[in-house]
């Protein structure tokens, strides 16, 4: 499965130029022109990485990035800020959003570079997570308490998202796979979340692999 990135700039000669490039080295692309029509995208495809340009109509880099991390989900998401803006109090205030920071004009090999860095980086974190993290409200359960595993019943629906969920396919894919649209799928999640009694997909699918829940 290709690794999805949404890529922000205003500019479309760089839009078509980075995605072009991003593609050739074999990753799926998403591309915006300003931090709502980003937002959208993020949230109905999941991507595994963010590069936004910081000025932009309608809605800038750090409003876009605020956004997105007040979402639990996307805590974890990698972002790279790609901007004209050089100056000292400009980086300070991107590195407190951001992971990498590339001003312009970049070397696009030198992009490439960062975002093979962070998505090796995050997926070592998930995986670690996906090791050692057992929700704490399941491991204090007791014999006699009923458990996700003795109380939840899924739909068959619900089964086919969560088999798709822990093969590492975003909503968007999962979608396409059961022709869906990517609100029907979060809420499926949803759903997924609170019969399991699980906090956000890592745990979930962690879950579903410990009780035997998926293939």
């Amino acid at each position: 499965m290709s690794l999805l990135i949404v890529f922000v700039d205003d500019d479309p000669g760089i839009r078509l130029s980075v995605s072009d490039y991003l593609e050739m080295s074999g990753y799926m692309v998403m591309t915006a022109k300003n931090g709502q029509e980003a937002l959208a995208l993020v949230e109905a495809y999941q991507p595994h990485l963010l590069v936004t340009d910081i000025v932009m109509p309608k809605m800038d880099g750090y409003e876009l990035v605020r956004r997105v991390r007040q979402r639990p989900e996307f805590r974890l998401l990698p972002v790279i800020f790609l901007t004209a803006r050089t100056n000292t109090e400009e980086r300070i205030r991107a590195y407190q959003l951001c992971d990498f920071y590339l001003a312009k004009p970049f070397d696009i090999k030198e992009l490439g570079a960062m975002i093979r860095n962070l998505l090796e980086r995050n997926r070592n974190i998930e995986v670690s997570l996906l090791r050692e993290q057992v929700p704490a409200r399941l491991a204090e359960q007791d014999e006699t308490t009923p458990t996700a595993t003795t109380t939840c019943k899924l739909t068959k629906r619900e089964r086919e998202v969560l088999e798709l969920l822990t093969h590492g396919h975003s909503n968007g894919e999962i979608g396409e796979h059961l022709h869906l649209s990517p609100r029907t799928v979060e809420k499926h999640v949803t759903s997924l979340l609170r019969k399991t009694l699980t906090t956000n997909r890592v745990e979930l699918v962690r879950f579903a692999m410990e009780n035997h829940m998926v293939e």
